[in-house]
C-alpha cells in the first residue's frame, strides 16, 4: 500500500527522490483522515522551502491542514492538475496526486525519515 521506494514523515506526507529531486505528497492515511479534498494551496515555483516547515496546505470539507516539507531545497514545479481537481488527492495521493517537485539543497535530510515498513507500523501505532 505504501511504495517502498518513498521515505515517511511523521506528518504524513511522502518524498520519491530521483537524482537531487524530490517529488512531494501527502500519504494515503493522511487523505483518508482528512476526508474530501476541496481546495489545495501550493508554493509557486522558485519558493524555497525548509524541512519541517509548512510547503501549503490542503483543505477538506473537514478542516485545513498544513503540509509540511520533508526536505530542504526550491520547488521546481507544482502539481497544476490539482488546482482544478483537488479531489485526485483523494484517489491517487501517491502517484497523480503529488504537490511538489523540489530540488534537493540537503539530500542527506532523506535518511533520516521513515521507511514504508516504520511508516505502516508508525500509523498503526496511532490508531
Amino acid at each position: 500500500m505504501y511504495p517502498e521506494n518513498f521515505r515517511y514523515t511523521k506528518e504524513h506526507e511522502w518524498i520519491h527522490v530521483e537524482g537531487d529531486t524530490g517529488t512531494i505528497g501527502i500519504t494515503d492515511h493522511a487523505q483518508e483522515e482528512l476526508g474530501d479534498i476541496v481546495y489545495v494551496d501550493l508554493p509557486k515555483p522558485g519558493t524555497h522551502i525548509e524541512q519541517g516547515k509548512s510547503l501549503g496546505s490542503v483543505e477538506s470539507v473537514k478542516a485545513v491542514s498544513d503540509v509540511y516539507s520533508p526536505v530542504s531545497g526550491e520547488v521546481l514545479e507544482a502539481n497544476a492538475l490539482l488546482a482544478d481537481s483537488p479531489e485526485k488527492l483523494n484517489e491517487d495521493p501517491h502517484a497523480a496526486a503529488w504537490l511538489v517537485k523540489v530540488k534537493l539543497r540537503a539530500p542527506a535530510e532523506v535518511e533520516n525519515l521513515m521507511t514504508a515498513a516504520d511508516y505502516q507500523t508508525y500509523i498503526g501505532a496511532e490508531k
